[in-house]
């Protein structure tokens, strides 16, 4: 009785793991006006991931900042890294231009959505 619940238990956790076909395309939800990061927090050339928001916040040049959908158009998983002006989804290989979002490597099919973003002094908002 008890490894029948077991086995659900071990279904729904491999579930919550598996990528989706989201294509990044229903964005992130945070709240207009909600603080993302300090623009000091987003190295130039690089950028940031913010996991639970599902946002990546990129500079590529310094005091330029660029938000999208941390969301990889390849299999739904999230991005893993900014380096170097580029997106890295680490899980399939996939790359985005940090100043654009567009595909610089497959497997992903499509460029990452642009977020909105305003400053308000030192702090980057959700727009």
């Amino acid at each position: 009785m008890f490894s029948g619940l077991g086995a659900l238990g071990v279904a729904a956790a491999l579930a919550g793991c598996a990528g989706s076909d989201d294509d990044g395309s229903s964005g992130p939800a945070v709240a207009a006006g909600a603080e993302l990061a300090l623009k000091s927090e987003v190295p130039v050339g690089g950028g940031i991931v913010l996991t639970d928001e599902r946002i990546v916040i990129t500079q590529p040049t310094e005091g330029d900042f660029q938000a999208f959908t941390a969301v990889c158009t390849h299999q739904g998983l999230l991005v893993t890294s900014v380096e170097d002006g580029t997106i890295h989804c680490a899980n399939h290989g996939s790359s985005y231009d940090a100043t654009s979002g567009d595909v610089t490597g497959g497997p992903a099919s499509g460029p990452l959505a642009s977020v909105e973003i305003t400053m308000d002094g030192d702090r980057i908002l959700a727009a």
